[in-house]
């Protein structure tokens, strides 16, 4: 039976921001959809402990047959997506001659093949409703460029190109794209890949803004890669 309050699908939502995220939309009162490539049963107890209806799916966004098996589960529980974050992700520090071809794949994998292929996923459903929004979130290393993380940096600079060309592509269908650029999160993600760093903000500061994207924003609010940091 297709749920009656608002669906959200959010990835990499163990931990972290996407964790974060979870619980403030749980709070607003969506249904959930989240995944993670780690059991996400500890987030999912947690947002159905503040009275959300959800499902957890473990899988790879990188992994077209994981990709499927989560469309199928959102479709028999909820029968639509209304606000889809791209959050999963993951980061290699490494000199690039000394990046091996695995751990490029590895961080392009989740971060932009990812995007990609969840998105294309549950988009056609959204242009058929002439509606929804898709947060997708990239980086400040979608902006500049960090020594030691060239991947993560190439992989996040292609989630802002697709954030922008996508949103040019369906503005006319009713759909709203845009992403989010934190600076120093303090994530376990900053530690593997800025060890030492001394993060600038919560996963709470990120989700604050995602929510705003994923609710509230003006319609013509679309294409932007918002910065959060200074």
């Amino acid at each position: 039976m297709a749920s009656t309050a608002p669906v959200a699908v959010v990835t990499g939502a163990a931990q972290g921001i996407g964790r974060r995220v979870a619980e403030v939309l749980a709070d607003e009162g969506y249904a959930l959809a989240l995944t993670d490539l780690r059991d996400p049963a500890e987030v999912l107890a947690d947002v159905r402990g503040r009275g959300a209806e959800a499902i957890g799916v473990a899988g790879d966004v990188a992994a077209d047959s994981d990709v499927a098996a989560l469309t199928e589960s959102v479709r028999e529980r909820f029968g639509r997506v209304d606000v889809l974050v791209n959050n999963a992700g993951t980061v290699a520090r490494a000199r690039m001659d000394e990046l091996s071809v695995g751990e490029w794949d590895d961080v392009l994998g989740a971060n932009l093949k990812g995007t990609f292929l969840v998105t294309r996923t549950f988009l056609p459903a959204m242009r058929a409703r002439r509606r929804g929004r898709i947060v997708n979130i990239a980086s400040i290393s979608g902006r500049e460029g960090t020594a030691l993380l060239t991947a993560y940096c190439a992989a996040k600079h292609g989630v802002v190109g697709l954030t922008r060309a996508l949103a040019k592509e369906v503005k006319p269908e009713g759909i709203v794209v845009n992403a989010v650029c934190p600076g120093s999160v303090d994530t376990d993600m900053l530690r593997a890949g800025l060890p030492g760093a001394k993060p600038d903000m919560s996963p709470e500061d990120v989700a604050g803004v995602v929510l705003y994207l994923a609710t509230t924003a003006p319609l013509a609010l679309t294409g932007s890669c918002v910065d959060v940091f200074g």
